[in-house]
């Protein structure tokens, strides 16, 4: 009985014990004083790795990264918004950098138009409302790959293009598989490497050099080299590509079928997304490119289109992308239906 009620006592002493340090820490945080920016800043470089050269750029970084946090911070005290902005990887770059380097899709003069190894004309009433889900994640059924990341090469279109025809490869033979785009980026001779370029250009690459190998026997690296083409045996063929007309009706249509590589213009907004539906400015240009792998309602009842992005799991929602659709304009919030096309296998 004496050693009951000895334990009793020290459970209860412990609890106080145990009780007491969590008082004592909330009481430590609620009187710990708000970091400043610098603080800020030095907790985000150990985050993210980052390193400068020397003092004079980290006190340049520095302001922009206090310039971009006051930015993030306006965005999301505007009230009524669907979607957060957030700090994230690329909270020490100006929207100049960012574009230069993490954007650079090659805007053509007009709408491209199916070429002589393109599929026939797009039809847009080939499916019936009933034919459409009204809820549709490419991910659920294991057509799309993890997220990549681009790095510092404004190779978006290549990262879009391989993007649907991986979604496209899965739907038509049942394998998953990852494909190279570094060989887009190397040997695509009519676009220009981390300089910018388009999709349909690498589909007509891939037609033209008789498929495309897999991301482990020709890997990423970030920037262009020597074409190796010629050392790959293919891994995926396709026999053309279809652009889709500028709607959204047509869009969803396609986007039912398999993931579709589309152009968007991405704004100051877009570099610090952090998730919800996004209904925020656009570039007065498309100036980035991702791949659309479904769509669906949130849970104020707004419609939106699923995007995968190139930009890292740390970008978004894991790498992933809400924007909101049925706007009732053609080309759709950001233009996302003007530059629209998918692989045939």
């Amino acid at each position: 009985m004496a050693l009951k009620i000895d334990l009793m006592i020290s459970n209860i002493l412990i609890l106080f014990f145990v009780v007491g340090i969590f008082n004592s820490q909330d009481a430590i945080a609620r009187g710990q004083p708000k970091l400043s920016v610098s603080e800020r800043h030095e907790q985000w470089m150990v985050r993210h790795g980052r390193v400068y050269k020397d003092e004079a750029e980290k006190g340049k970084r520095l302001m922009i990264f206090k310039e971009n946090l006051k930015f993030i911070e306006s965005i999301n005290k505007a009230g009524n918004l669907s979607y957060k902005l957030g700090i994230n990887e690329f909270a020490d770059i100006t929207s100049d950098e960012f574009f230069a380097k993490y954007t650079a899709l090659n805007m053509p003069s007009s709408h491209p138009s199916p070429s002589p190894m393109s599929s026939a004309e797009f039809m847009i009433n080939d499916l019936t409302d009933d034919d459409i889900p009204s809820n549709l994640d490419w991910r659920d059924n294991g057509v799309v790959t993890q997220v990549k990341h681009q790095g510092r090469c404004g190779c978006c279109w290549a990262f879009s293009a391989v993007g649907a025809l991986e979604g496209a490869y899965k739907l038509a033979t049942g394998q998953l598989i990852e494909l190279s785009e570094q060989e887009l980026l190397d040997c695509t001779t009519n676009n220009r490497g981390c300089d910018g370029g388009y999709m349909t250009n690498a589909f007509e690459f891939i037609i033209q050099n008789g498929g495309i190998s897999t991301r482990s026997n020709y890997p990423y690296q970030g920037q262009q080299y020597t074409c190796r083409s010629q050392e790959q045996t293919p891994a995926v063929q396709i026999s053309g590509y279809q652009v889709v007309p500028e709607s959204e009706t047509a869009l969803l249509q396609a986007v039912t079928k398999q993931p579709v590589s589309i152009g968007i213009s991405t704004s100051q907004e877009f570099q610090f997304y952090r998730g919800g539906t996004y209904h925020g400015s656009c570039a007065d240009r498309i100036n980035h490119a991702v791949t659309v792998i479904g769509y669906g309602t949130d849970e104020q009842g707004q419609k939106y289109w699923l995007l995968k992005n190139s930009w890292g799991t740390n970008w978004g929602e894991n790498g992933f992308m809400k924007i909101i659709r049925d706007t009732g304009n053609p080309g759709g919030h950001c233009d996302i239906t003007k530059l629209s096309s998918y692989p045939i296998i």
